[in-house]
């Protein structure tokens, strides 16, 4: 039987910006903010785009950006409660809206009641010393040392060896997939040891066999790494390079050979393709040429996995990722208290997004689909996207260059392009085209 997230296509959010919280936790004793409640007028938006799944970045309470995670068991109080966040649910499902939850389960912050445990009664004596890679011996502020996440050390490293771990991992995802939840994104996946995921995820899975696990994977080889993990997904970073470069540079020789090992990626799991998360440079910044723009979405919704659209893409929203502290304030801005803040500029972008999201709707059989590269040059790049079976197909065609092109012999149906008055399998200079039979 085909899975749910077969037809799921992500608008994804990074709920304490998006929402304009603090920076830091609130102080002890201060009551909740309902920010979670803000979320519901972008619902009825995120459904118009054509997506039928939020992806919120970290919920749970936390020291300062989400990711230093003090207690997986509460919400945020930034963001609210229990109750505001089964609302939130509430208002998805009605919506037919699934919930994809962000999972900091390499680290957690220095507040994390564990680690508390430690500093108070330190590594000899505390109970939860065996739940962190711990040297009692190394010198340090805190009388000892311990393994933290590339170098931060207000994320401490959790020893994922400690069964107690992976039993604590395991009530979490239960915990929230039993309020609601479709599924799990695994924050920095690529951290943490295969073996553990593999048995946290199916201890998971038998109780709820349809949570849709996606894991943060950055190099290396997806497949190998969903399959050692048994997750249904990783994210496919190595694609999303290759569509901007390969546009800026106008070199579609390494978008080819990226799709050629997407091909095989999707062969086995189903990668989650993306242009711009909370991350990296907003696709709009990061491509060179404006004109360029819509190739790199074309792409994404054209071929095989589950898409994700971060939330402001869909407008052109701007911003540019600095290694630096406070580097992502620029794609992670506050948005408007509803969608009718948003400035008319970015409509067009939004209108393509409607379109390249209704040709996926049209044709689901690309989630699996098989690839061909029917034309390749430098500025030019055509494909054939098929259904596993053969028995549908589209023609993609990109071209960068500064003349026209012509695909022949090409399709003789124009379903969505850049010049809709152009003949079939004619592109103009900086156009695309998706055709069919």
């Amino acid at each position: 039987m085909t899975s749910w997230s077969d037809h799921a296509i992500w608008w994804h959010l990074h709920p304490l910006t998006f929402t304009g919280a603090e920076p830091v936790a609130l102080p002890p004793g201060t009551p909740p903010v309902d920010r979670l409640g803000r979320l519901e007028p972008w619902l009825d938006h995120l459904v118009e785009l054509g997506c039928n799944g939020l992806a919120l970045g970290p919920v749970f309470a936390s020291e300062s950006h989400g990711y230093d995670t003090v207690d997986h068991f509460r919400i945020d109080p930034r963001l609210g409660t229990d109750a505001d966040f089964d609302a939130l649910v509430a208002s998805c499902r009605r919506r037919g809206v699934a919930v994809l939850l962000d999972g900091v389960f390499n680290h957690v912050g220095r507040g994390f009641a564990a680690f508390q445990d430690v500093l108070a009664r330190g590594p000899a004596a505390s109970p939860y010393t065996s739940w962190f890679r711990i040297d009692p011996d190394a010198p340090g502020p805190d009388g000892f040392g311990y393994a933290d996440f590339e170098g931060h050390r207000n994320l401490v490293a959790l020893d994922h060896a400690e069964p107690a771990v992976a039993d604590h991992v395991t009530a979490v995802m239960r915990h929230w997939l039993d309020r609601g939840a479709a599924g799990w994104r695994l924050d920095a996946a690529y951290a943490v040891p295969t073996a553990f995921w593999h048995q946290v995820v199916g201890r998971v899975r038998d109780t709820h066999p349809q949570a849709w696990f996606v894991g943060e994977v950055i190099h290396g080889d997806y497949a190998a790494f969903a399959a050692a993990a048994d997750l249904e997904s990783v994210t496919q970073y190595e694609l999303w390079k290759a569509i901007w470069s390969s546009v800026n540079d106008r070199n579609f020789f390494e978008l080819s050979w990226a799709l050629t090992r997407h091909e095989a990626y999707a062969e086995t799991m189903q990668p989650l393709v993306f242009v711009g998360n909370h991350d990296v440079t907003r696709i709009a910044s990061r491509v060179d040429d404006a004109r360029h723009l819509p190739h790199a979405l074309v792409v994404q919704f054209t071929v095989a996995g589950v898409p994700s659209v971060y939330a402001g893409d869909e407008h052109a929203f701007r911003g540019v990722k600095y290694d630096r502290a406070g580097g992502d304030a620029e794609i992670r801005p506050a948005f408007p208290a509803d969608p009718s803040g948003l400035a008319p500029e970015g409509l067009p972008v939004y209108r393509l997004h409607q379109d390249l999201i209704g040709l996926r709707r049209r044709h689901p059989w690309l989630v699996r689909s098989r690839l061909k590269v029917v034309h390749l040059s430098n500025e030019v790049f055509a494909y054939r996207a098929s259904s596993v079976d053969g028995g549908a197909a589209l023609v993609v065609v990109l071209n960068l260059a500064d003349r026209p092109f012509v695909l022949d012999p090409a399709p003789a149906h124009r379903i969505l392009g850049s010049d809709p008055a152009a003949p079939p399998g004619t592109v103009e200079p900086h156009g695309w085209v998706v055709l069919g039979d």
